[in-house]
């Protein structure tokens, strides 16, 4: 009975995330971005446990700062991307 109720639960909390296989062959998910994301000086946003990062146009993401980073499918794009702030190293 609780199979009944887990996997209609299962499939709201994933539609929330896409699915990416590893290198390794094992799947991992992770949470898509909002459609407005407000990046930090360095082009890091982190949402969901990931560390997204946009440079030269492009979306990648990775599970730690250091990465690696993989690139992240243009349709799990946000709809809009912005700018925090300024360099706090000038």
């Amino acid at each position: 009975m609780k199979a009944l109720y887990s996997l209609p639960l299962l499939a709201l909390m994933l539609s929330g995330c896409m699915m990416a296989a590893r290198p390794d062959g094992s799947v991992e998910v992770v949470p898509f971005l909002p459609a407005v994301v407000e990046v930090d000086f360095d082009s890091h946003y982190e949402h969901g446990g990931y560390h997204y990062f946009y440079d030269h146009d492009n979306w990648y993401y990775s599970s730690s700062f250091g990465g690696p980073r993989r690139a992240l499918p243009r349709s799990q794009w946000p709809r809009e991307t912005r700018r925090r702030g300024g360099n706090p190293h000038r």
